[in-house]
């Protein structure tokens, strides 16, 4: 029996869908690649050993971090991710609104085959010892009774990139996703099961957490020179954009354009002659003039006088009984 072609819409072949190419094409879960990149070359002193000196002593060596150990990756699992949200609920009456402020990133697990040499199990081993063993410098060393932890800096351990490349059967294709997970170091090394019986392959499961993760990086990892370059960019909303325009609109005042005035030209003016004046042989000794008070304080001095003169001369009038005399008058 064929399988017969069904369309989605009648008004034409556009929306026709052919499930054998649609079903036929189908991702599988057996195809993807684990890369481990450059491991750090940062060590805190000079004495120090950096990570890549300090594996190389245990005997895990370049090619086999760079080339084997994703290749021993039986299991591995694509990322998750969340946002963290907000809730509010004073914006509109009876409704409440979440608004994102965090992205959080969970842990991804890998399974990895143990070869024979251990040398995978070795590699992990290692590199969490690395981490937690910043003593091992001085005197005391793990066997002794009074050795202590020490924790490295993240600079000094973290990975710079571990990618995972999801590919299907025809690479030629091109349609390859690719997650970088920026910084990431092992969590947690799971138990590992012996037992009598059947034999199996031996699996060791590692937890590893990072910073975050990219989609098909453009570019590899790389680190600004200057630090202190970084611009946080402003986003402001179109609401609170819209309220700043209206702003700046009701703050312009037109300006009227002013019209020139016209300047009548000036009579050029003849110069006046002066005469001579006599000198005089003796001068009259005059007396140094006071200065003289300001028109207003004269004013004011003149004016509450005149109300106190009027004060007692109503006074007077009073008791002489002038006032009496007169209102017996004007009856």
């Amino acid at each position: 029996m064929a399988i017969q072609r069904f369309s989605r819409n009648s008004k034409g072949n556009n929306g026709v869908v052919d499930p054998l190419q649609l079903f036929g094409n189908l991702s599988q879960t057996s195809y993807y690649q684990v890369d481990f990149s450059s491991l750090t070359t940062f060590s805190t002193t000079e004495k120090d050993l950096t990570l890549l000196e300090f594996l190389e002593n245990r005997g895990i060596d370049k090619d086999f971090i760079s080339r084997s150990s994703g290749l021993l990756c039986s299991e591995a699992s694509l990322p998750a991710t969340s946002l963290a949200t907000g809730e509010v609920k004073d914006n509109f009456m009876g409704i409440s609104q979440e608004f994102a402020h965090t992205r959080l990133y969970t842990d991804f697990d890998f399974t990895f085959y143990i070869d024979s040499d251990y040398k995978n199990l070795k590699f992990f081993e290692s590199w969490i010892e690395y981490i937690s063993g910043g003593s091992m410098d001085g005197l005391p060393v793990p066997t002794q009774s009074n050795y202590y932890r020490r924790m490295r800096y993240p600079d000094s351990y973290k990975c710079q990139t571990i990618t995972i490349t999801k590919f299907e059967k025809n690479l030629n294709s091109g349609n390859i996703l690719k997650y970088s997970f920026i910084n990431a170091f092992p969590k947690t090394i799971s138990a590992v099961p012996v037992s009598y019986g059947n034999s199996d392959i031996l699996r060791v499961n590692v937890s590893f957490n990072y910073d975050r993760y990219v989609v098909n990086a453009t570019s590899g990892f790389t680190k600004p020179v200057n630090q202190d370059e970084f611009k946080d960019p402003v986003q402001q909303s179109a609401e609170l954009q819209q309220k700043l325009n209206d702003r700046e609109q009701s703050l312009k005042v037109p300006v009227q354009p002013t019209q020139p005035t016209q300047t009548q030209p000036t009579q050029p003016t003849q110069p006046t002659q002066t005469q001579p004046t006599k000198s005089t042989k003796s001068t009259k000794s005059t007396k140094p003039t006071e200065p003289a008070l300001p028109q207003h304080t004269i004013t004011k001095t003149r004016t509450w006088n005149e109300r106190i003169l009027d004060m007692f001369s109503n006074a007077i009038d009073t008791y002489s009984g002038k006032n009496l005399l007169g209102r017996k008058n004007l009856w």
